[in-house]
């Protein structure tokens, strides 16, 4: 982990998180979740419950979830419980909670979007069209966008028939190493 450490606020809640450069991944404090979407006024004890209860979710805390040192309300480092973003939903999917139920109830939005977009991959463009045009953004600079996403796939289609390996993405990033 680098020293990438950070705050991140969720209903004006601290959640601490650290970057993790080698993987290119955010991993968050499992406990900071876990008191935003249950208000427990002790979030260590209700994850032991839940390991207690579930011994399922105690084998995938176990296995998937590492210790990652973040500093604490003392401003001193410690290793704590850590998830990235899909193990973090993971989790949110155990937690009884009225406050975890709108996290539930669009990861199941997402789920059969997802798979609506396996099924006609039309639809994945028009999900962005719509996306891009939420956030406001000019119908040209939206055709552009579009555009520069199949130039870089065809350029990418074409590296990898070519047994060239790496896609553009990947060698960007090797190359700021």
């Amino acid at each position: 982990m680098s020293e990438n450490n950070s705050i991140q606020l969720f209903e004006n809640r601290k959640i601490r998180t650290a970057w993790n450069e080698e993987e290119e991944e955010w991993y968050f404090s499992v406990v900071d979740v876990i008191a935003v979407l249950t208000d427990s006024s002790n979030p260590t004890d209700y994850l032991k419950k839940m390991r207690k209860r579930d011994e399922q979710f105690a084998s995938y805390l176990g296995t998937n979830c590492p210790q990652v040192a973040m500093i604490g309300a003392t401003g001193k480092k410690r290793k704590v419980l850590a998830a990235t973003a899909e193990q973090l939903l993971r989790i949110i999917q155990s937690i009884p909670s009225p406050k975890a139920e709108p996290f539930k109830l669009w990861l199941a939005q997402v789920g059969r979007e997802r798979i609506e977009e396996t099924i006609d991959p039309e639809q994945t463009i028009d999900r962005a069209l719509e996306t891009y045009q939420k956030k406001g953004y000019d119908t040209d600079w939206i055709h552009q966008r579009l555009l520069s996403i199949r130039v870089r796939n065809e350029h990418e289609l074409t590296h990898r028939m070519a047994g060239t390996g790496r896609t553009a993405r990947q060698r960007v990033r090797h190359s700021h190493r």
